[in-house]
Protein backbone atom coordinates (compact mmCIF):
# COMPACT_ATOMS: atom_id res chain seq x y z
CA UNK A 1 0.00 0.00 0.00
CA UNK A 2 2.74 2.18 0.68
CA UNK A 3 4.69 1.89 -2.95
CA UNK A 4 1.55 2.15 -4.48
CA UNK A 5 1.27 5.71 -2.58
CA UNK A 6 5.15 6.32 -3.38
CA UNK A 7 4.11 5.58 -7.26
CA UNK A 8 1.31 8.19 -7.45
CA UNK A 9 2.92 10.73 -5.54
CA UNK A 10 6.02 10.65 -8.64
CA UNK A 11 3.82 10.81 -11.25
CA UNK A 12 2.26 13.64 -9.59
CA UNK A 13 5.60 15.31 -8.86
CA UNK A 14 7.02 14.39 -12.51
CA UNK A 15 3.64 16.58 -13.73
CA UNK A 16 4.31 19.30 -11.63
CA UNK A 17 7.76 19.61 -12.61
CA UNK A 18 7.36 19.31 -16.41
CA UNK A 19 5.02 22.96 -15.28
CA UNK A 20 7.54 24.25 -13.74
CA UNK A 21 10.38 23.99 -16.61
CA UNK A 22 7.12 25.50 -18.79
CA UNK A 23 7.34 21.64 -21.04
CA UNK A 24 4.17 20.73 -22.25
CA UNK A 25 2.24 17.50 -20.55
CA UNK A 26 2.00 15.07 -22.92
CA UNK A 27 -1.63 14.12 -23.97
CA UNK A 28 -0.71 10.45 -22.84
CA UNK A 29 0.11 11.38 -19.81
CA UNK A 30 -2.24 9.18 -17.80
CA UNK A 31 -0.79 6.21 -19.72
CA UNK A 32 2.65 6.94 -17.62
CA UNK A 33 3.84 5.04 -15.23
CA UNK A 34 6.39 5.05 -12.52
CA UNK A 35 8.64 1.96 -10.94
CA UNK A 36 10.36 2.03 -7.61
CA UNK A 37 13.69 -0.29 -7.13
CA UNK A 38 12.67 -2.28 -4.14
CA UNK A 39 16.40 -2.83 -3.44
CA UNK A 40 17.72 0.69 -4.36
CA UNK A 41 14.64 2.21 -3.77
CA UNK A 42 15.09 4.54 -7.02
CA UNK A 43 11.97 6.00 -9.16
CA UNK A 44 11.52 5.83 -12.73
CA UNK A 45 8.76 7.15 -14.89
CA UNK A 46 8.07 5.21 -18.11
CA UNK A 47 6.33 6.03 -21.09
CA UNK A 48 5.00 3.00 -22.36
CA UNK A 49 8.56 0.80 -21.98
CA UNK A 50 10.43 4.08 -22.29
CA UNK A 51 12.17 5.31 -19.05
CA UNK A 52 11.25 9.58 -19.44
CA UNK A 53 13.00 10.18 -16.03
CA UNK A 54 14.41 13.47 -16.10
CA UNK A 55 17.90 14.79 -14.87
CA UNK A 56 17.53 15.97 -10.83
CA UNK A 57 14.43 13.79 -10.32
CA UNK A 58 16.03 11.61 -8.10
CA UNK A 59 15.91 14.48 -4.88
CA UNK A 60 12.66 15.35 -6.02
CA UNK A 61 11.30 11.45 -5.77
CA UNK A 62 13.44 11.41 -2.27
CA UNK A 63 11.67 13.89 -0.78
CA UNK A 64 7.83 12.42 -2.10
CA UNK A 65 8.71 9.53 -0.85
CA UNK A 66 9.60 10.42 2.72
CA UNK A 67 6.38 12.70 2.73
CA UNK A 68 4.02 9.58 1.71
CA UNK A 69 5.32 7.44 3.97
CA UNK A 70 5.20 9.37 7.09
CA UNK A 71 1.79 10.24 5.71
CA UNK A 72 0.75 7.04 5.44
CA UNK A 73 1.95 5.78 9.19
CA UNK A 74 0.26 8.82 10.70
CA UNK A 75 -3.36 7.32 8.39
CA UNK A 76 -2.47 3.74 9.78
CA UNK A 77 -1.68 4.77 13.38
CA UNK A 78 -4.95 7.44 13.61
CA UNK A 79 -7.38 4.50 12.08
CA UNK A 80 -5.90 2.13 14.84
CA UNK A 81 -6.76 4.05 17.32
CA UNK A 82 -10.18 5.27 16.11
CA UNK A 83 -10.58 1.36 16.12
CA UNK A 84 -10.13 1.41 19.25
CA UNK A 85 -12.12 3.83 20.64
CA UNK A 86 -14.92 2.82 18.50
CA UNK A 87 -15.15 -0.30 20.96
CA UNK A 88 -14.99 1.94 23.65
CA UNK A 89 -18.21 4.14 22.60
CA UNK A 90 -20.88 3.84 25.66
CA UNK A 91 -18.32 3.37 28.34
CA UNK A 92 -16.03 6.10 31.09
CA UNK A 93 -12.72 7.07 30.27
CA UNK A 94 -10.59 9.62 32.13
CA UNK A 95 -9.17 12.70 30.63
CA UNK A 96 -7.84 16.00 31.30
CA UNK A 97 -8.88 19.41 29.88
CA UNK A 98 -6.15 20.54 27.06
CA UNK A 99 -7.59 23.88 25.86
CA UNK A 100 -10.43 25.48 24.71
CA UNK A 101 -11.73 27.04 21.44
CA UNK A 102 -14.85 28.86 21.78
CA UNK A 103 -17.15 27.41 23.54
CA UNK A 104 -15.90 23.95 22.86
CA UNK A 105 -13.39 21.86 25.15
CA UNK A 106 -10.11 19.85 23.83
CA UNK A 107 -9.60 16.61 25.70
CA UNK A 108 -6.21 14.92 26.69
CA UNK A 109 -7.13 10.99 26.58
CA UNK A 110 -3.96 9.88 25.99
CA UNK A 111 -3.58 8.58 23.01
CA UNK A 112 -6.51 10.35 21.39
CA UNK A 113 -7.57 13.60 21.61
CA UNK A 114 -11.26 14.24 22.46
CA UNK A 115 -13.94 16.96 21.65
CA UNK A 116 -16.51 18.62 24.52
CA UNK A 117 -18.93 20.26 22.42
CA UNK A 118 -21.49 22.65 24.47
CA UNK A 119 -24.47 20.50 23.68
CA UNK A 120 -22.78 18.12 25.63
CA UNK A 121 -21.27 20.16 29.30
CA UNK A 122 -23.19 20.57 32.20
CA UNK A 123 -24.56 24.12 32.29
CA UNK A 124 -23.18 24.79 36.07
CA UNK A 125 -19.75 23.43 35.98
CA UNK A 126 -16.93 25.48 35.30
CA UNK A 127 -13.83 23.50 33.37
CA UNK A 128 -9.95 24.45 33.60
CA UNK A 129 -7.00 23.87 32.19
CA UNK A 130 -5.50 20.40 33.46
CA UNK A 131 -8.89 19.65 34.96
CA UNK A 132 -8.75 15.63 35.63
CA UNK A 133 -12.79 14.25 34.90
CA UNK A 134 -14.56 11.28 33.94
CA UNK A 135 -16.13 11.58 30.46
CA UNK A 136 -18.79 8.93 28.47
CA UNK A 137 -17.42 8.18 25.38
CA UNK A 138 -20.46 8.96 23.10
CA UNK A 139 -19.30 8.67 19.65
CA UNK A 140 -17.31 8.97 16.83
CA UNK A 141 -17.66 11.46 14.10
CA UNK A 142 -16.12 12.99 11.01
CA UNK A 143 -14.95 16.37 11.51
CA UNK A 144 -13.63 19.03 9.79
CA UNK A 145 -9.91 17.35 10.55
CA UNK A 146 -10.92 14.01 9.87
CA UNK A 147 -12.32 11.75 12.34
CA UNK A 148 -13.28 12.82 16.07
CA UNK A 149 -14.09 11.47 19.24
CA UNK A 150 -16.63 13.02 21.26
CA UNK A 151 -17.00 12.85 24.97
CA UNK A 152 -19.78 13.85 27.24
CA UNK A 153 -20.48 14.91 30.75
CA UNK A 154 -24.49 15.25 30.40
CA UNK A 155 -25.49 12.31 28.95
CA UNK A 156 -27.79 10.42 31.31
CA UNK A 157 -25.97 6.68 29.81
CA UNK A 158 -22.83 8.74 31.77
CA UNK A 159 -24.68 7.70 35.32
CA UNK A 160 -25.04 4.47 34.60
CA UNK A 161 -21.64 3.43 33.27
CA UNK A 162 -20.30 5.21 36.91
CA UNK A 163 -22.61 2.78 38.78
CA UNK A 164 -21.61 -0.54 36.76
CA UNK A 165 -17.71 0.92 38.37
CA UNK A 166 -19.14 0.84 41.24
CA UNK A 167 -21.71 -1.66 41.59
CA UNK A 168 -20.47 -5.59 40.93
CA UNK A 169 -23.60 -6.55 41.16
CA UNK A 170 -24.14 -4.43 37.72
CA UNK A 171 -21.25 -6.16 36.54
CA UNK A 172 -22.13 -9.72 37.30
CA UNK A 173 -26.00 -8.83 35.82
CA UNK A 174 -27.58 -9.16 39.30
CA UNK A 175 -28.93 -5.76 39.38
CA UNK A 176 -29.92 -3.88 36.10
CA UNK A 177 -30.55 -0.46 35.51
CA UNK A 178 -33.83 -0.22 33.49
CA UNK A 179 -34.38 3.76 32.84
CA UNK A 180 -32.88 6.92 33.57
CA UNK A 181 -33.86 10.12 33.81
CA UNK A 182 -31.62 13.32 34.02
CA UNK A 183 -31.55 17.27 34.34
CA UNK A 184 -27.68 17.20 34.39
CA UNK A 185 -26.03 19.10 37.59
CA UNK A 186 -29.18 19.22 39.38
CA UNK A 187 -31.01 15.77 39.75
CA UNK A 188 -30.99 12.29 38.45
CA UNK A 189 -34.14 9.54 39.02
CA UNK A 190 -32.70 5.59 38.10
CA UNK A 191 -35.14 3.07 38.07
CA UNK A 192 -33.55 -0.10 38.45
CA UNK A 193 -34.24 -3.96 38.63
CA UNK A 194 -32.98 -7.16 39.89
CA UNK A 195 -32.71 -10.52 38.10
CA UNK A 196 -31.37 -12.74 40.61
CA UNK A 197 -33.80 -13.44 43.88
CA UNK A 198 -32.77 -12.07 47.50
CA UNK A 199 -30.81 -8.97 45.74
CA UNK A 200 -32.08 -5.86 46.62
CA UNK A 201 -31.70 -3.52 43.86
CA UNK A 202 -31.93 -0.21 45.37
CA UNK A 203 -29.73 -1.54 48.48
CA UNK A 204 -26.92 -2.53 45.34
CA UNK A 205 -26.70 0.98 43.84
CA UNK A 206 -26.95 2.81 47.22
CA UNK A 207 -24.06 0.53 49.15
CA UNK A 208 -23.38 0.45 53.14
CA UNK A 209 -24.00 3.71 54.74
CA UNK A 210 -24.36 5.16 50.92
CA UNK A 211 -20.90 4.69 49.87
CA UNK A 212 -21.08 3.81 46.03
CA UNK A 213 -24.00 6.19 45.37
CA UNK A 214 -21.74 9.03 47.36
CA UNK A 215 -18.78 8.14 44.70
CA UNK A 216 -21.22 8.45 41.98
CA UNK A 217 -21.98 11.90 43.30
CA UNK A 218 -18.18 12.85 43.81
CA UNK A 219 -18.00 12.52 40.01
CA UNK A 220 -20.98 14.51 39.31
CA UNK A 221 -20.44 17.71 40.98
CA UNK A 222 -22.69 16.43 43.91
CA UNK A 223 -25.97 16.20 41.91
CA UNK A 224 -28.68 14.54 43.52
CA UNK A 225 -29.60 10.82 42.70
CA UNK A 226 -32.87 9.31 43.67
CA UNK A 227 -33.15 5.31 43.77
CA UNK A 228 -36.49 3.63 42.77
CA UNK A 229 -37.62 -0.18 42.11
CA UNK A 230 -38.65 -0.48 39.27
CA UNK A 231 -42.16 -2.25 38.43
CA UNK A 232 -44.45 -3.45 35.41
CA UNK A 233 -47.06 -2.00 36.99
CA UNK A 234 -47.43 1.85 35.44
CA UNK A 235 -49.81 2.76 39.04
CA UNK A 236 -47.16 1.59 41.06
CA UNK A 237 -44.35 2.77 39.11
CA UNK A 238 -45.46 6.14 38.94
CA UNK A 239 -45.87 6.26 42.74
CA UNK A 240 -42.42 5.43 43.17
CA UNK A 241 -40.71 7.87 41.19
CA UNK A 242 -42.77 10.84 42.82
CA UNK A 243 -40.97 9.63 45.43
CA UNK A 244 -40.29 11.16 48.49
CA UNK A 245 -44.21 11.73 48.13
CA UNK A 246 -45.93 9.39 50.05
CA UNK A 247 -49.68 7.87 50.30
CA UNK A 248 -49.93 8.56 46.58
CA UNK A 249 -53.53 7.58 44.68
CA UNK A 250 -52.74 7.11 41.04
CA UNK A 251 -55.99 6.81 38.15
CA UNK A 252 -54.42 5.67 34.89
CA UNK A 253 -56.08 7.20 31.32
CA UNK A 254 -54.72 4.87 28.81
CA UNK A 255 -55.84 6.54 25.94
CA UNK A 256 -54.43 9.20 26.59
CA UNK A 257 -51.20 8.56 28.44
CA UNK A 258 -52.23 10.32 31.16
CA UNK A 259 -51.92 9.36 35.02
CA UNK A 260 -53.91 11.72 37.31
CA UNK A 261 -52.45 11.48 40.77
CA UNK A 262 -53.46 12.55 44.24
CA UNK A 263 -51.64 13.57 47.00
CA UNK A 264 -52.37 14.78 50.45
CA UNK A 265 -52.07 18.49 51.28
CA UNK A 266 -48.75 17.56 53.46
CA UNK A 267 -46.77 15.76 50.62
CA UNK A 268 -47.75 18.06 47.98
CA UNK A 269 -44.21 20.06 47.93
CA UNK A 270 -42.69 16.86 47.68
CA UNK A 271 -44.48 15.51 45.31
CA UNK A 272 -44.32 18.57 43.06
CA UNK A 273 -40.55 19.24 43.53
CA UNK A 274 -38.74 22.78 43.53
CA UNK A 275 -39.41 24.60 40.26
CA UNK A 276 -41.87 21.11 39.10
CA UNK A 277 -38.36 19.05 38.90
CA UNK A 278 -39.54 16.02 40.63
CA UNK A 279 -42.75 15.53 38.83
CA UNK A 280 -40.82 16.69 35.92
CA UNK A 281 -38.44 13.95 36.26
CA UNK A 282 -41.16 11.36 37.45
CA UNK A 283 -43.09 11.88 33.84
CA UNK A 284 -39.74 11.29 31.86
CA UNK A 285 -38.77 8.21 34.16
CA UNK A 286 -42.23 6.64 33.74
CA UNK A 287 -43.10 8.15 29.84
CA UNK A 288 -46.58 8.89 31.15
CA UNK A 289 -47.76 12.16 31.31
CA UNK A 290 -48.80 13.00 35.31
CA UNK A 291 -51.35 15.41 36.50
CA UNK A 292 -51.28 16.13 40.30
CA UNK A 293 -54.33 16.64 42.71
CA UNK A 294 -54.44 17.72 46.12
CA UNK A 295 -56.48 15.25 48.51
CA UNK A 296 -59.36 16.60 50.28
CA UNK A 297 -59.08 16.57 54.45
CA UNK A 298 -60.90 14.43 56.16
CA UNK A 299 -63.71 15.42 57.96
CA UNK A 300 -61.46 14.23 61.27
CA UNK A 301 -59.51 16.63 60.46
CA UNK A 302 -61.27 19.50 60.08
CA UNK A 303 -63.37 18.97 63.33
CA UNK A 304 -59.86 18.66 65.04
CA UNK A 305 -58.88 22.28 64.02
CA UNK A 306 -61.82 23.78 65.46
CA UNK A 307 -61.33 23.97 69.32
CA UNK A 308 -57.87 24.78 68.47
CA UNK A 309 -59.25 27.98 67.24
CA UNK A 310 -62.09 28.69 69.74
CA UNK A 311 -59.31 28.37 72.24
CA UNK A 312 -56.63 30.73 69.98
CA UNK A 313 -59.72 33.24 70.34
CA UNK A 314 -60.06 32.63 74.46
CA UNK A 315 -56.65 33.46 74.57
CA UNK A 316 -56.85 36.57 72.13
CA UNK A 317 -59.88 38.10 74.35
CA UNK A 318 -57.76 37.62 77.57
CA UNK A 319 -54.62 39.03 76.36
CA UNK A 320 -57.07 41.97 75.22
CA UNK A 321 -58.12 42.09 78.86
CA UNK A 322 -55.24 41.78 80.39
CA UNK A 323 -53.57 45.17 78.34
CA UNK A 324 -56.93 47.43 79.63
CA UNK A 325 -55.30 46.21 83.26
CA UNK A 326 -51.87 47.25 82.54
CA UNK A 327 -53.40 50.73 80.75
CA UNK A 328 -55.72 51.26 84.02
CA UNK A 329 -52.38 50.66 86.47
CA UNK A 330 -50.41 53.37 84.73
CA UNK A 331 -49.37 55.54 87.60
CA UNK A 332 -45.96 56.65 86.89
CA UNK A 333 -46.38 56.13 83.48
CA UNK A 334 -44.51 53.15 83.22
CA UNK A 335 -45.73 49.48 82.75
CA UNK A 336 -45.60 46.73 85.28
CA UNK A 337 -46.01 43.23 84.66
CA UNK A 338 -48.49 41.66 85.37
CA UNK A 339 -48.05 38.75 87.96
CA UNK A 340 -48.20 35.07 86.81
CA UNK A 341 -51.70 33.91 88.22
CA UNK A 342 -53.46 30.44 88.34
CA UNK A 343 -56.09 29.78 85.35
CA UNK A 344 -59.54 31.84 86.03
CA UNK A 345 -62.57 29.62 87.30
CA UNK A 346 -66.14 29.93 87.98
CA UNK A 347 -66.88 32.22 90.84
CA UNK A 348 -70.11 32.18 93.21
CA UNK A 349 -72.27 34.68 93.34
CA UNK A 350 -71.87 35.95 96.96
CA UNK A 351 -68.24 36.08 96.04
CA UNK A 352 -69.21 38.65 92.70
CA UNK A 353 -71.58 40.91 95.07
CA UNK A 354 -68.55 41.17 97.71
CA UNK A 355 -66.11 41.76 95.30
CA UNK A 356 -67.93 44.27 93.46
CA UNK A 357 -68.66 45.95 97.22
CA UNK A 358 -64.61 46.29 97.50
CA UNK A 359 -64.20 47.42 94.26
CA UNK A 360 -66.57 49.91 95.35
CA UNK A 361 -65.22 50.75 98.00
CA UNK A 362 -61.26 51.05 96.31
CA UNK A 363 -62.59 53.34 93.64
CA UNK A 364 -64.18 55.58 95.90
CA UNK A 365 -60.93 55.50 98.36
CA UNK A 366 -58.53 56.42 94.93
CA UNK A 367 -61.01 59.27 94.01
CA UNK A 368 -60.23 60.76 97.43
CA UNK A 369 -56.90 60.66 97.36
CA UNK A 370 -56.84 61.85 93.82
CA UNK A 371 -54.59 65.06 93.53
CA UNK A 372 -55.81 65.68 90.00
CA UNK A 373 -58.99 65.42 87.62
CA UNK A 374 -56.62 62.70 85.48
CA UNK A 375 -56.37 60.75 88.50
CA UNK A 376 -59.62 60.42 89.41
CA UNK A 377 -60.85 59.65 85.46
CA UNK A 378 -58.16 56.73 85.62
CA UNK A 379 -59.33 55.18 88.85
CA UNK A 380 -62.90 55.43 87.63
CA UNK A 381 -61.67 53.79 84.54
CA UNK A 382 -59.96 51.05 86.45
CA UNK A 383 -62.75 50.79 88.84
CA UNK A 384 -65.45 50.08 85.22
CA UNK A 385 -62.60 47.60 83.83
CA UNK A 386 -62.44 45.39 86.97
CA UNK A 387 -66.45 45.19 87.19
CA UNK A 388 -66.53 43.95 83.89
CA UNK A 389 -63.81 41.58 84.66
CA UNK A 390 -65.81 40.71 87.38
CA UNK A 391 -68.25 39.21 86.00
CA UNK A 392 -66.07 37.45 82.89
CA UNK A 393 -63.12 36.29 84.80
CA UNK A 394 -61.51 35.82 88.76
CA UNK A 395 -62.48 39.12 90.68
CA UNK A 396 -59.41 38.11 93.00
CA UNK A 397 -57.23 38.87 90.14
CA UNK A 398 -58.50 42.09 89.55
CA UNK A 399 -58.58 43.06 92.54
CA UNK A 400 -54.88 43.04 93.29
CA UNK A 401 -54.29 44.79 89.98
CA UNK A 402 -56.74 47.65 91.24
CA UNK A 403 -54.84 48.05 94.25
CA UNK A 404 -51.25 47.97 92.60
CA UNK A 405 -52.60 50.92 90.37
CA UNK A 406 -54.24 52.75 93.90
CA UNK A 407 -50.91 52.49 94.99
CA UNK A 408 -48.84 53.85 92.32
CA UNK A 409 -51.24 56.86 92.16
CA UNK A 410 -50.36 57.34 96.04
CA UNK A 411 -46.27 56.77 95.17
CA UNK A 412 -47.12 59.60 92.61
CA UNK A 413 -48.74 61.94 95.06
CA UNK A 414 -46.15 61.19 97.43
CA UNK A 415 -43.14 62.08 95.04
CA UNK A 416 -44.97 65.57 94.11
CA UNK A 417 -45.27 66.28 97.61
CA UNK A 418 -41.70 65.72 98.43
CA UNK A 419 -40.76 67.70 95.66
CA UNK A 420 -42.52 70.29 96.25
CA UNK A 421 -41.21 70.64 99.80
CA UNK A 422 -37.24 70.74 98.35
CA UNK A 423 -38.76 73.11 96.44
CA UNK A 424 -39.91 75.30 99.10
CA UNK A 425 -36.86 74.63 101.11
CA UNK A 426 -34.71 76.06 97.80
CA UNK A 427 -36.28 79.43 97.60
CA UNK A 428 -36.13 80.07 100.99
CA UNK A 429 -32.07 79.40 101.23
CA UNK A 430 -31.11 82.48 99.02
CA UNK A 431 -33.89 85.09 101.17
CA UNK A 432 -31.83 84.03 104.33
CA UNK A 433 -28.65 84.49 102.56
CA UNK A 434 -29.61 88.10 101.07
CA UNK A 435 -30.57 89.17 104.91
Amino acid sequence: MVLDAIRQAALAAYKKDLTLRSEVVPENFEEFTSKVDPITGEISIFDGDKNVTPPGFARIAASIAKQVIMQKLNEAERGAILTEYESKVGTVISGSIQRQEGNTYFIDLGRAEGILPPSEQVHNEIYSQNQRLKFLVKEIREGGRGSEVVVSRSDPQLVKALFALEVPEIQSGAVEIKIIAREAGSRSKIAATSTQEGVDPVGSLVGQKGVRVQAVMGELGEEKIDIINYSDDPARFIAAALSPAKDIQVRLNEKDNVATVIVPQTQLSLAIGKGGQNVRLAAKLTGWRIDIEGAEEPEEVKESKEPKELEESKVEEKSEKAEAVEAAGEGTGEKKEEPVSAPAQAVPADDKQKAEKAIEEEVKEAKENATTDQEKEEAQKAGEVLEKAVEEENPQKEEQNLEEAIGESKDTKETVEENLESKGQSESKPDEQSK
